[in-house]
C-alpha cells in the first residue's frame, strides 16, 4: 500500500489549505484513514481520523477549524484546514489502517503558517 500526500505549503495566519492523500495497492476490509502531524521538535500527534462509513474524530486543536473527508471509490482522504495558526506548522502525514497489523503512512507534506 502506498499513500501519497499533496497540498502542503506556506500560508499566512488565518488562511486555508487543503491536503489530499491518495491510496494505492491492496487494501482490504474497512480501513480507517486519518491525518497526523509532527510539529518541529515535537512528537507526532493526531489531527483527525475518519472511518469507512464517515465517522470522524478530531483533536481538540482541530475542532471547528479542520474538516476531514474521504472518497472510498477514489481511495482518497482530504483535510480542509481553515483559520490556520502559526502553531499548526508541522509535517502532516496521512495514515491508513486495516485489519490487525496493516498500518501505513505517507511520506509527509510540510505546512508552514507564518504570523
Amino acid at each position: 500500500v502506498q499513500l501519497v500526500e499533496s497540498g502542503g505549503g506556506l500560508v499566512q495566519a488565518g488562511g486555508s489549505l487543503r491536503l489530499s492523500c491518495g491510496a494505492s495497492g491492496s487494501i482490504f476490509g474497512l480501513p480507517l484513514m486519518g491525518w497526523y502531524r509532527q510539529p518541529p521538535g515535537k512528537k507526532r500527534e493526531l489531527v483527525a481520523t475518519i472511518t469507512n462509513d464517515g465517522i470522524t474524530n478530531y483533536a481538540d486543536s482541530a475542532k471547528g477549524r479542520f474538516t476531514i473527508s474521504r472518497d472510498n471509490a477514489k481511495r482518497t482522504v482530504d483535510l480542509q484546514m481553515n483559520s490556520l495558526k502559526p502553531e499548526d506548522t508541522a509535517v502532516y502525514y496521512c495514515r491508513l489502517r486495516f485489519g490487525v497489523v496493516n498500518d501505513f503512512w505517507g511520506q509527509g507534506t510540510q505546512v508552514t503558517v507564518s504570523s
